[in-house]
């Protein structure tokens, strides 16, 4: 008892209660900080419709710092949490601890989503998890400012960082001190291997390891790759992004104090919130392409919900999962949120087309996205992981030779991979 009083400390907490038949079930469930509002509202509304009760815990703020707590979950086997928010790169570290849903989830209802959401989520020949927004990395602008100075959305990440200097120095020029040109994510955390993977890759560097878990880091367009990002470092970019993690990046974005924007789909909704500094001035694209053939290569991130296999409340939680991934909550979150849907219908449903534009371009982006080699690591994904991302923002923050680092990365991983 006071184990699991000590596992939950410090975690926030919402009921939603409504009048109880005599059969009604609480369900608890882990909803992201960063969407936590629109969680709470998907939930309220099955509750108030079921008849049921959600308690909402909410994930720490930085979501890797939610691996220890569900870690420590699953040893112990509570039944205290029955439906879980997951991320894409922990299915494979976690599949042991989720329910199989294929006898707890219609058919019909799996297919109505994208095809790759499911598959990432079929491990072992059972369905772990079901896709509740689908993410990739975009690239957001000032359109406003690019239509001043005449230019166009980059297409390789050499013209954004041209371009991204000539207006942050022209706006500090005409009055703007605080201006710069490029916010993204350089925290020591996942954030950055996903920043990363997607200069690399835009470069034809690959993906840290090959499908096969031989580890391909060590190749010149990698150098190049940390190279450039080491350069935007208080030249576009303040010192401080080696802090920034989604949320600082996005602040610094939306006080309209820096041109371009790398972040996941739902800097849309923020930005175009009612009162924001930004609304009808921000462009979205896919991010930048790194050399010429290579393609765009935005970090796959789609976030599931799976019923945890502890749980003592198995089809209760999940008839919660199958409203919170379903058409009527999916659709709320993408007009409400900027979330993009998993399910297909969506995308040519008109009242999400007039709050998300530029959604058939995301689409697209889905198409040309990179997956982090969390398949190929399996449960040590997260060693891999922190060895490259450490890696990486001591490359970008240090003055050493890129090269000699990339060669002692490439040791490093080897032995972690050696390690599985």
């Amino acid at each position: 008892m006071g184990y699991q009083y000590k596992l939950l400390a410090g975690l926030a907490f919402l009921t939603v209660a409504v009048a109880l038949p005599a059969k009604a079930e609480t369900i608890s469930m882990f909803c992201s900080a960063t969407d936590y509002e629109l969680c709470e509202e998907g939930a309220q509304k099955w509750a108030k419709s079921s008849g049921n009760e959600v308690k909402i815990n909410r994930t720490p703020q930085n979501l890797d710092d939610a691996i220890p707590i569900y870690q420590q979950l699953f040893a112990s086997k509570s039944s205290d949490v029955d439906l879980l928010y997951v991320d894409v790169i922990w299915l494979g570290m976690m599949k042991d601890h989720f329910s199989d849903l294929a006898s707890l989830v219609p058919e019909a209802e799996v297919k109505a989503h994208f095809a790759s959401a499911t598959d990432a989520a079929r491990i072992d020949n059972k369905l772990v998890a079901m896709p509740f927004y689908i993410d990739t990395g975009l690239m957001f602008y000032r359109k406003d400012l690019l239509e001043k100075y005449g230019k166009q959305a980059p297409k390789t990440w050499d013209e954004l960082t041209a371009t991204a200097k000539e207006i942050q120095d022209s706006e500090r020029m005409a009055g703007n001190a605080d201006m710069w040109g490029y916010a993204w994510q350089g925290r020591s955390y996942e954030g950055l291997t996903c920043d990363a993977v997607e200069w690399i890759a835009a470069g034809g560097g690959g993906t840290i390891l090959s499908d096969k878990g031989e580890v391909t880091i060590n190749n010149p367009a990698t150098v190049a790759a940390l190279t450039r990002a080491r350069g935007w470092i208080d030249t576009i970019s303040p010192k401080g992004v080696l802090n920034y993690d989604e949320e600082s990046s996005r602040a610094l974005f939306e006080s309209g104090n820096a041109v371009f924007h790398r972040n996941w789909p739902y800097v849309w909704g923020t930005s175009q919130a009612q009162g924001g500094k930004l609304v009808d001035k921000v462009g979205v694209s896919a991010l930048p392409i790194g050399a010429n053939g290579q393609k765009s290569s935005g970090a796959l991130g789609t976030a599931y919900l799976a019923v945890s296999k502890y749980s003592a409340k198995q089809e209760k939680a999940a008839e919660l999962l199958r409203y919170m991934v379903g058409l009527e909550d999916q659709k709320m979150r993408a007009i409400k949120g900027g979330y993009n849907p998993t399910v297909e219908a969506l995308y040519t449903d008109a009242d999400v087309l007039a709050k998300i534009p530029f959604l058939p371009m995301a689409k697209a982006a889905f198409e040309e996205s990179v997956a982090r080699p969390s398949a190929a690591t399996g449960k040590n994904y997260n060693r891999v992981s922190r060895t490259f991302y450490r890696a990486v923002h001591d490359i970008i923050s240090g003055t050493g030779d890129v090269a000699e680092e990339v060669v002692q990365l490439e040791k490093k991983l080897k032995r972690d991979v050696k390690a599985n």
